[in-house]
């Protein structure tokens, strides 16, 4: 391996791309910049024969990649499209094979990977490309979604939506791997089918499901919990992908020399008439972002990126394994107490702070026992437990704790009749002694329930509509009168006819007088 000279002669040395001379003043540095650039053009040329990478076939991928960062492309949202409206009913309907096929179709992995490619490189060209085309995708995912999510008459949460709510560091790993691959496989030739042929990357990242999982949250009333869940997952995903493709793309020299001067003679070709183009090639605005896009700068963003979403994703993952182990050394507890045969009931219940357990067994236990399991359970988790055993006494009675553990049996439509009459006489009363009165008519009223409440609705006609204190006063008196814990009132006015205008009598003619 050369080497630098002796003190106090010159020496010069030239690696690819770099000449460096040293003398005796400054022999140290300048060594030290001449390893580190020797041994890293080195490393970065096996890797990328490590890999099988034909360094003649770099301006073809850069180029493919440029052009799947294409917004307007009618193919590109046609797939976007179908994608997202595939998802979207996949996460409705709970069908995972569904959503798969979503995923097989989503060509949001092209222009990822083009922003992986332009900090790798450096082009700020195919950067706001990128950048563009992923905001703009995003929107139109997220946004039909909502619409077709809006459209439907059920809004009930899925498990495979409620899946996606909650992301953690594993979520993060898989999305590395995952970028990983999708930047080898496409450095490599693509397999022949282009940026989107990665059927296996992208079932394993999942990029259009996390999206349509918050449209879901935006077009079911804003969701907050379901959209900032997916939300986090998607960008889990995408800043993984994103620096795991820069890495790859750094590291087979993607921003060699001769390949920038081929793709920059192909833009110029092809790119005669781009606004965007022009504007970085004719301003001083691309020489002006020089030094925010020096790859030490690039370096840093994305990993305050990784490291922004680090805190969320391992907060999570740390429920995740709190969870598990209080499970795991609450079953162990259990065994302890009593034998899986004589436990009629076990109600489990974990918050942040406390453990409680209820235990309903056919056996007698020794307090001793309960002591002891209580304090494994505080010694493994750390946290506060209440444990409460309870015995059945006979046989009689484990036959009517059975009875009552049934879920209660649907009200049968012979009744349902009554069940009306019932609520109907609860509500009329005190909505009529609470009704204001004067010019305010009521017109009449419906009674419904939701998932979430009890929906009363009034038509009313008045000159004009009750205000807000009004409203709230009545529905407060009838949320009393019906003793329910939430109750949404419906004001539907009516505006009064206004009466016609009189008509006028028109004078008959009078008879001309006879002379």
């Amino acid at each position: 391996m050369p080497g630098p000279g002796a003190a106090g002669q010159p020496y010069c040395q030239s690696v690819p791309g770099v000449v460096l001379r040293l003398d005796a003043d400054g022999r140290e540095t300048a060594y030290t910049a001449w390893m580190t650039e020797y041994f890293g053009h080195n490393l970065r040329t096996r890797i990328e024969d490590a890999l099988r990478i034909d360094p003649e076939s770099k301006p073809r991928v850069y180029a493919q990649i440029l052009e799947a960062a294409e917004i307007a492309s009618v193919n590109y949202w046609l797939e976007l499209v179908f994608s997202a409206g595939i998802a979207t009913l996949g996460l409705v309907l709970d069908s995972p094979a569904v959503v798969i096929g979503a995923m097989l179709i989503s060509p949001l992995m092209g222009p990822i990977l083009a922003t992986g490619l332009a900090l790798a490189a450096g082009d700020l060209y195919l950067g706001i490309r990128s950048v563009a085309s992923v905001t703009a995708s995003m929107a139109g995912a997220i946004g039909f979604s909502a619409v077709i999510v809006w459209l439907l008459p059920f809004h009930a949460p899925t498990t495979e939506i409620l899946s996606r709510t909650q992301p953690n560091l594993l979520d993060l790993g898989v999305a590395i791997f995952s970028g990983l691959a999708g930047s080898v496989v496409l450095c490599r030739g693509g397999g022949g089918g282009g940026v989107t042929a990665l059927p296996g990357v992208a079932i394993a990242v999942a990029l259009m499901p996390p999206l349509c999982t918050v449209g879901f949250g935006v077009g079911s009333g804003f969701v907050w919990p379901i959209i900032s869940g997916s939300g986090l997952l998607f960008l889990t995903n995408l800043a993984a992908i994103v620096a795991s493709a820069f890495l790859v793309f750094l590291l087979v020299r993607m921003d060699a020399p001769d390949v920038r001067e081929e793709i920059d003679r192909s833009i110029r070709e092809r790119s005669a008439h781009d606004r965007l183009f022009l504007l970085l090639d004719r301003t001083i605005l691309a020489r002006s972002l020089a030094d925010i896009g020096k790859l030490r700068w690039r370096v840093l963003m994305l990993t305050v990126i990784l490291a922004v979403l680090f805190v969320p994703l391992s907060r999570a993952l740390m429920q995740v394994r709190n969870e598990t182990v209080a499970r795991g050394a609450i079953r162990e507890a259990v065994r302890q107490i009593a034998s899986q045969e004589s436990v009629v009931s076990e109600m489990i219940d974990l918050t942040p702070e406390r453990i409680r357990i209820r235990l309903i067994l056919t056996d007698a236990v020794p307090a001793e026992k309960i002591e002891a399991a209580r304090r494994l359970i505080l010694k493994r988790t750390g946290k506060d437990v209440d444990l409460f055993v309870r015995k059945v006494a006979g046989e009689d009675e484990l036959a009517l704790l059975r009875e009552r553990l049934k879920p209660a049996p649907p009200t049968p439509l012979e009744d349902l009749e009554g069940v009306r009459r019932e609520l109907v006489a609860r509500l009329e009363q005190p909505l009529r002694e609470a009704w204001p009165g004067g010019s305010a008519a009521l017109l009449g009223y419906e009674l419904g329930f939701s998932p979430a409440d009890v929906v009363v609705r009034v038509r009313y006609q008045a000159p004009d509509a009750f205000d807000e204190a009004a409203s709230s006063m009545l529905r407060n008196i009838l949320q009393g009168s019906l003793h329910v814990d939430r109750l949404r009132l419906e004001m539907a006015w009516v505006q009064p006819e206004a009466p016609p205008p009189p008509v006028k009598a028109s004078r008959a003619p009078r008879k001309a007088r006879k002379r």
